[in-house]
C-alpha cells in the first residue's frame, strides 16, 4: 500500500505537464517539461515513496508513466471521467493545469488504486496496428466515394479518375500488409483466444481480434461490464421523480470503431447464437425498439467473450449460465 500522504497528481499535456504533490499536508505546484533537464528535476521535487496518478489521455501520458515506472514509481493511470466526476462533486470552479493536478491529487488520496504496468512490446505493436488499420480503412472509404461521386456525375476526367485508383490500390497494400501483421501477431500471441472467441456465434474474426487487442487479452478489465463501459454500450437512464423520463440510451464514450464492428455481429447472433436470440426476442415482445435490443445483444456477446477468454473455454450454449461474474 503506497504511503497515502504523499501523492503527486500530474495534469499531462503534449509539450510540458503540471504537478501537484501532496506531503505530510503541505502542498507544491510544479510545471516540468520533457527534456532530460526537466525529468531529472521531476525526480528530485518527489524524492522516494512518492504515489503517483495521472488521466489518462491518449500517447501523452504513456512516457511519463514509463519514465516513473522505470524510477521505481507506484503509478496509477485513471479514467478521465472519473476525474471529471470526482471534480464536478468537488465543486471545482478553476479549470487551469494546475487546478487539474491538484483535483487529480485529490483524486488518487481517496486510495490506492489499480497500479499501472507497462504494457508488453506486442501489445503496443498491436495496438498501433489496430490505429493505423482503422485509419488506412478511413482513407480508403473516402477516395472510393469521391470516385463514385466523379462516376455520377458522367463526366469524370481520365487523369483525375487515374489518381484516384493507383491511391485506392496502394491504400489496399497498405492495408494488407497491417492486416497481416496484426494476423501475425495474433496468431503468436492469442492464437488458442482467438480460437475460442470466434466459437462463439455471430463474433467473427475481426471483432474476436479488436476486442484481444482492445482489452489486452482481457486482462484490462476485471469484468464484462467494464468493457462495455469502455466500449460506450452501457446505457444511461434519464429519470428524475415522477415527472422527468426520457429514454434510455447508451454512453457514447469508448472505442466508436469497436462499438461499430460489435453492432454489425449483433445483426447475426440474434438469428445463430441461443442466448443472443432468446434475449433479442424477449426485449422485443416487450415493446422495446430494434436498437436497444440489439445493444443488449452486444453486451451479451461481450459477456460471452469475457467467460470464454478468462475460462480458457468454447462457446457452449448452456455452460455459459452457470459461470459467475
Amino acid at each position: 500500500m503506497a504511503n497515502l500522504k504523499k501523492i503527486a497528481g500530474f495534469d499531462v499535456s503534449k509539450s510540458f505537464f503540471d504537478v501537484c504533490i501532496l506531503r505530510d499536508g503541505k502542498e507544491q505546484s510544479l510545471r516540468f517539461n520533457y527534456d532530460p533537464e526537466g525529468l531529472s528535476s521531476l525526480i528530485t521535487a518527489l524524492g522516494e515513496d512518492m504515489y503517483c496518478v495521472m488521466e489518462a489521455t491518449g500517447p501523452y501520458h504513456v512516457r511519463l508513466a514509463f519514465y516513473l515506472y522505470q524510477h521505481g514509481y507506484k503509478v496509477s493511470v485513471i479514467n478521465p471521467l472519473s476525474i471529471k466526476r470526482f471534480s464536478q462533486m468537488m465543486m471545482t470552479r478553476a479549470k487551469t493545469d494546475k487546478a487539474d493536478a491538484k483535483v487529480i491529487a485529490a483524486y488518487g488520496e481517496l486510495k490506492e488504486w489499480d497500479l499501472w504496468q507497462p504494457p508488453a512490446a506486442h501489445v503496443i505493436k498491436l495496438q498501433q496496428l489496430n490505429a493505423i488499420e482503422q485509419m488506412l480503412q478511413k482513407h480508403h472509404t473516402a477516395a472510393s466515394n469521391q470516385l463514385e461521386a466523379f462516376e455520377a456525375t458522367g463526366n469524370i476526367d481520365k487523369e483525375i479518375k487515374k489518381i484516384i485508383l493507383k491511391e485506392l490500390s496502394n491504400l489496399k497494400k497498405q492495408l494488407d500488409s497491417v492486416t497481416k501483421q496484426i494476423d501475425a501477431i495474433i496468431e503468436l500471441h492469442y492464437k488458442h483466444m482467438l480460437a475460442n472467441i470466434t466459437s462463439i456465434p455471430g463474433l467473427g474474426k475481426k471483432a474476436a481480434t479488436m476486442l484481444i487487442t482492445i482489452t489486452d487479452g482481457f486482462k484490462k478489465f476485471e469484468n464484462y461490464k467494464q468493457i462495455s463501459a469502455y466500449l460506450g454500450l452501457s446505457p444511461r437512464i434519464y429519470q428524475s421523480g415522477t415527472s422527468v423520463k426520457g429514454k434510455s440510451r447508451i454512453c457514447k464514450m469508448g472505442a466508436g470503431k469497436m462499438r461499430a464492428v460489435l453492432y454489425m455481429c449483433t445483426w447475426s447472433a440474434k438469428t445463430c447464437n441461443k442466448a443472443c436470440k432468446e434475449l433479442y426476442e424477449r426485449i422485443i415482445a416487450k415493446g422495446k425498439a430494434k436498437r436497444l435490443a440489439l445493444i443488449a445483444v452486444a453486451n451479451k456477446l461481450i459477456k460471452q467473450a469475457f467467460a470464454i477468454a478468462t475460462n480458457n473455454t468454447i462457446y457452449q450454449p448452456n455452460y455459459l449460465k452457470n459461470i459467475c461474474f
